[in-house]
């Protein structure tokens, strides 16, 4: 079965990003508002293929069973360890495989993975390639629209729009501009021309700037051949973004503790509380005495502190 084609029409995924959608922070947004679809943090192909970094890759692939339906997403530049990771993937519960060609890290554009593969695109065939040959799964891509200037879309998006790929997202950004613009909206026509003419059965994914479910249906009102929305940013504005509700102060507090719960329940998955720290602006947000709440916050060094905050919040 292809998960691709049994999704509704617009569907809407949790954007992959680093330090963010680990298996601890999908859980806590399943339970508010799950997306149709998740994607994982991306995995590095050459980690996989490697013995000493197999069991970091494999971490960062373990799914929890309110993860389902998931993608894998990976990345790298090696054509075989695309190969190697690809094949593996269908026996670890995955419902698809996701290339990540549009990370704009400069660590990971550095090794060559990414934003990177803007640059050599025939050597992104050859990962496609290699990945789709090595698998059962259905594979798509998730990429910006260029390296510096977003007209680079005219010559990118072809070059994979001809692999036909299971479903493209496209980050309406370039590489250079990270999210310091604002997306290209105005784009969108002309994205959609390209995969008429080329790639008619790839699923097309906008992504950049989509604030929640009201926002991605509008904009599907104006396009409707778009076919889903990938929310990233978003979720940091109301992690209930998938759906219309509106939380209230105690329905975040109870999110914030339920990841605090979640934490301690993996905690030896992690080297430190600090990161967790980063997930508090998402919870602490929008409501009278939420600046002050999350200071104390940041001001703790264990869940049991946090634990005490809130309980006196």
């Amino acid at each position: 079965m292809n998960i691709w084609d049994n999704l509704p029409k617009p569907f809407l995924i949790l954007a992959p990003m680093e330090g963010v959608t680990d298996i601890i922070f999908r859980q806590v947004i399943a339970h508010a508002s799950r997306p149709d679809l998740f994607f994982t943090e991306f995995t590095n192909v050459s980690s996989y293929a490697s013995e000493k970094g197999r069991a970091n890759a494999l971490e960062r692939l373990e799914i929890a069973p309110t993860d389902s339906p998931i993608i894998a997403q990976i990345w790298g530049k090696n054509p075989e360890h695309f190969s190697e990771t690809a094949e593996a993937l269908a026996s670890l519960g995955f419902s698809g495989i996701d290339l990540n060609f549009g990370c704009p890290d400069k660590h990971v554009n550095k090794a060559g993975g990414g934003a990177a593969m803007i640059k050599t695109p025939e050597l992104a065939v050859a990962c496609f390639q290699n990945a789709v040959n090595s698998t059962s799964l259905p594979v798509s891509i998730k990429t910006r629209l260029g390296w510096s200037d977003p007209e680079e879309f005219k010559t990118w998006l072809p070059v994979l729009l001809t692999q036909h790929p299971a479903a493209l997202t496209v980050h309406l950004r370039t590489k250079k501009e990270m999210s310091k613009v604002l997306a290209h909206f105005e784009l969108i026509p002309e994205i959609i021309q390209l995969r008429h003419q080329l790639s008619p059965e790839t699923r097309l994914i906008i992504n950049g700037d989509i604030k929640d479910r009201k926002h991605a249906l509008e904009i599907h009102k104006q396009y409707p051949e778009i076919d889903g929305f990938m929310i990233g940013r978003g979720v940091f504005q109301n992690p209930y973004c998938f759906t219309t509700h509106t939380p209230t102060r105690e329905e975040l507090m109870e999110l914030l503790k339920l990841h605090l719960d979640l934490f301690e329940k993996n905690y030896s998955r992690f080297h430190s509380y600090e990161p967790l720290k980063h997930f508090f602006k998402i919870y602490i947000n929008n409501f009278p005495g939420a600046k002050e709440l999350r200071a104390k916050l940041m001001e703790t060094h264990s869940i049991e502190e946090a634990r005490e905050v809130l309980k006196d919040a």
